[in-house]
C-alpha cells in the first residue's frame, strides 16, 4: 500500500541520540545486535534485494513497527510481503520529475517503507524484512544508509547514526543500516564477448561433425539394403534346400 502521509523524521538530535543509546543496553551493544543489512557489497546500477535484520526488541520490549528510510537516488522499492505485518510505502514528490526506462514520467518516489504488526515481535526472537530496489548508477564507491526506527511496546530505538568522515562505524551506538556500493563490473560484457566467440567455435565444430555423417548417409543406406537383400536370398535358398531333402 502506498500513502501520501508525512514521512516520519528519522534523523534526530544529539539529545535524542543520547536517550536512544541509553535504551540500547546502556549504549554498549555488540555489532551483531544492531539492526543491519545482510547483503553487501552491491554493484552500482544493479537490482538488489536488501534484507534488514531485527535481532531484538527495545531494551527487552517487543517490536511493533519498523520504519525504513530510503536514501535519495532510489525512487522505486518493492517490499517483500511478511505475513505478520502490514506494509506501507510512504511517498514524496520529486523536486524534478524524471523519465523511467519505459518512457513514463515519474513525479514521486518511495521515501519510507513501514512494517507494522499487531502481533509484537518478542525480544528474544528475530525477524527480517526484504526490500527489492535498484542501486543508483552513480553510487559507486559510496555507502548507502537506510536510517531505521524500531518502535516497541515500550519505547523505541532509532538506528539513525551515520559516521563522520574517517570515523569507524563500529564506534556508533545505534548505526543506521548500510550497504557498500562498488563499481559495476565489466566482466559481464567481456564474458559475453568470450561466450559469443566460444559459441561460434562450438557451432562450427558441431556443424562439421553433423555434416560428415550426413554425407555418408547414402552409402550407409545402400550397404544396409544390400545386406538385407543378401539375407533374404540366403533364407530362400535354405528353404528350397530343405524341400528337396
Amino acid at each position: 500500500m502506498s500513502t501520501r502521509r508525512t514521512k516520519r523524521p528519522l534523523l534526530i538530535g544529539t539529545g535524542a541520540l543520547a536517550a536512544t543509546a541509553a535504551l540500547i543496553l546502556g549504549g554498549a551493544v555488540a555489532a551483531s545486535a544492531h539492526v543491519g543489512i545482510a547483503e553487501g557489497p552491491v554493484e552500482a546500477g544493479s537490482y538488489s534485494i536488501l534484507t534488514f535484520g531485527v535481532p531484538h526488541g527495545c531494551d527487552g520490549s517487543a517490536t511493533t513497527e519498523v520504519a525504513i528510510q530510503i536514501p535519495e537516488g532510489i525512487n522505486a522499492v518493492t517490499p517483500t510481503r511478511n505475513g505478520l505485518y502490514t506494509v506501507e510505502k510512504v511517498m514524496e514528490d520529486l523536486a524534478t520529475p524524471i523519465t523511467d526506462s519505459h518512457g513514463n514520467e515519474v513525479t514521486e518516489r518511495v521515501a519510507q517503507v513501514v512494517y507494522t504488526t499487531s502481533t509484537p515481535l518478542p525480544d528474544g526472537q528475530r525477524d527480517a524484512f526484504e526490500l527489492s530496489l535498484q542501486i543508483p548508477e552513480d553510487a559507486a564507491d559510496t555507502t548507502l544508509y537506510f536510517p531505521t526506527v524500531q518502535t516497541c511496546e515500550q519505547g523505541e530505538t532509532a538506528w539513525v547514526q551515520i559516521p563522520e568522515e574517517g570515523q569507524d562505524g563500529h564506534e556508533l551506538d545505534a548505526p543506521a543500516p548500510s550497504v557498500d556500493v562498488v563499481a559495476a563490473s565489466d566482466a559481464g560484457s567481456h564474458g559475453h564477448g568470450d561466450s559469443s566467440e566460444a559459441t561460434v567455435d562450438a557451432h562450427d565444430e558441431d556443424s562439421a561433425s553433423a555434416t560428415a555423417p550426413a554425407d555418408q548417409t547414402p552409402l550407409v543406406v545402400t550397404s544396409l539394403a544390400v545386406g538385407a537383400l543378401g539375407l533374404i536370398v540366403a533364407v530362400i535358398a535354405l528353404l528350397r534346400g530343405r524341400k528337396k531333402a
